[in-house]
Order: C-alpha cells, then structure tokens, then sequence
C-alpha cells in the first residue's frame, strides 16, 4: 500500500515582511508580507512536484497563525500534526530589498513563539511513520532544548523505521547558546542521515575542512550514503560510494534574492532521490531549482509546479557523474 505521506518535515513558519524599497530597514515604510521557514520552503517545493507531504509544527492563536494555516492549505500540504497553541505568538520577520544580489538583511521576531515550544509530544508515530522520507533542518533544533529532542527522536524513530533521512544544517548561530554546542548537535544529527546537503561554508564550521572533498568524507565516515557540498555559483560537490565530483550549476542571468536557494536545492535533491534518479542527475535537478529561486524576490515563490520543472529537464540532457561531474580544482581553479 503506498504511504499517505511522501515526506514529513518539522520545524517553524513565520510571516514575513519584504521591504518594497531599498534601504535600511529601519527607513523602509512598506513591505509585502510572504511566507518564510526552511523546512516549509522544502515542503512547499515538494509540494508543487506532486509529493505528499506533512510538516510538524506549532502556531499561534492569532493572524500570523492563521497566514501559516492558509498557506498550508493554499499548497496542499497535509496540516495534520499541526497544533494552534494560544500560550505563544507566531514569529514574523523583516527582510530588506537588495538591487545587487546581495544577501538582504534579516531581524527576527521569533524568541519564545510557538514553535519554539515544539517537543517531543507533539510526536505521533502513527502520522510520521507513514510517511517514507523524513526532511530536517538545523532551524529547528536550534529554537529550543525541547524542539532539538523532537529532531533527535523523528530521527531515531524513521531510522529504526527503515525510512530515509535527509538533513540541511540551515546554521543559525545566533539562536545556539555557543557555537560548539551548535557543532556538536548538528554533526550528531547529521550522523543519523542517509543524505546530508551542507554549504560549503556550513561544512568548514561544522567539520572544520576547508575543501569539499574533505567535508564530504566527515560524513561519509559518520554513516551518510551521500554528501553534497553546494558550491554556489560552482555548483555542488557529490560524494558517495560511486560517485564523487562537481555538477556544475547552469547560468542565471538575474540574481534578485539569494535566501532560499538551498531550500530549493534541497527540494531538487530529494524529489529526484524519491523518484528513483540517479545521485548526480539529483543534484543537477538541486541545482537547477536553487537557481530558479535566486531570480525571484521571496524564499518559496521561486519554487516551480511539476509542469514547470518537466518543461525544463525536457529541455536538457541528464546529468551523469562521467558527463557533468569535475574535480573541485577543475571547477574552482
């Protein structure tokens, strides 16, 4: 019988607010709100691919909740281990506007919301367990001691389960009490995945190797199946049992917001595992969504339909670790 899930993910949603103009925020006097949170940019992208998906979480019993509540329903994502807590408020967020492809400017409004306040409870193996692919992110272990026991335990729990498990640091320092504390909890949690997808700045912090390939092999030796170092620009270093070498990422002619970028990675990567696909046309397809949403303003509006992505790998020939995949020098040197 086919699961009723495709993918499970947790973690926290907040409004957001996009200035419309240039500027310190502190000078910006109108924005647009949109939807922001890693682990929901996964789920929505995977969403619009035709994949089942059900995010873990918790609101507030107020407008912003309400706006996430919408949003689920508006994408088609499953809301059922999704709990109204009227004791906290739901986070929001500003972010600037940046003619130059620069990383916008981002201030939080998220400590002691909602979802900070996820834990163990709100675990129910019967609606988890069905589903075949567990995504997670380094959001939400970040937010609270009892959310990161939540990660720990969906982990454990899938593992045991035969499920697959694929992790995104998503390095969020200034939510960890210290950066070991960070390091120590994220490579921990990473042991428990079969794909782990650090950028390669996020790799230096958490290994403490510069290069990819090294990066790779620190997980490779702590049980991953798979590693894929993004590159930016470059692309992304694959590295598994087979395979090893870059996929080089395809031109994008307008960089109008790079924040998301590695949550559509992450949807290419995983919808492509989940279909089957080889490692390296997986990460081509990473690539190729991470650029899709860098040419547009917000984290998920980038994020393509299944008919939109068709029409564009119809268009190109499948990736293949002999075809498209260098060595790191040959592609950054």
């Amino acid at each position: 019988m086919k699961p009723a899930l495709d993918v499970i993910t947790c973690g926290e949603a907040m409004a957001m607010f996009v200035a419309a103009e240039t500027g310190p925020l502190s000078g910006v006097s109108r924005f647009t709100r949109r939807i922001a949170g890693a682990d929901l940019n996964v789920a929505i992208g995977l969403s619009r691919l035709g994949f089942k998906v059900g995010w873990m979480s918790r609101v507030g019993a107020d407008s912003f909740g309400q706006y996430v509540r919408d949003t689920l329903a508006k994408e088609g994502i499953d809301a059922g281990c999704v709990t109204t807590d009227a004791r906290y408020p739901t986070g929001f967020q500003l972010k600037s506007k940046n003619d130059d492809g620069s990383d916008p400017a981002i201030e939080y409004f998220r400590r002691g919301s909602a979802a900070s306040h996820l834990s163990v409870n709100d675990y129910v193996a019967g609606y988890v367990l069905q589903a075949r692919h567990l995504h997670l992110t380094g959001v939400a272990p970040a937010l609270s001691v009892s959310s990161r026991e939540l990660a720990f335990h969906m982990a454990k729990e899938m593992r045991a389960a035969g499920k697959t498990i694929s992790f995104d640091p998503n390095l969020r320092p200034t939510l960890w009490p210290s950066r070991e504390t960070m390091v120590a909890t994220l490579n921990a949690l990473a042991a428990q995945a079969d794909w782990v997808l650090p950028g390669i700045g996020e790799g230096e912090i958490l290994t403490g190797y510069t290069q990819p390939e090294d990066i790779a092999r620190f997980y490779l030796d702590q049980g991953a199946r798979g590693v894929i170092v993004k590159l930016g620009a470059q692309g992304a270093y694959l590295r598994t049992a087979d395979d090893a070498g870059v996929i080089a990422s395809e031109p994008v002619p307008n960089v109008v917001d790079t924040v998301g970028a590695g949550d559509g990675f992450a949807v290419g990567v995983i919808s492509a595992l989940l279909e089957g696909r080889a490692m390296p046309e997986a990460v081509a397809r990473g690539n190729r969504i991470g650029g899709l949403v860098i040419q547009v303003s917000g984290d998920s509006e980038g994020l393509p339909t299944r008919a939109e992505l068709d029409a564009l790998e119809s268009a190109r020939p499948p990736a293949t670790t002999r075809e498209s995949a260098r060595t790191v020098s040959e592609t950054l040197h």
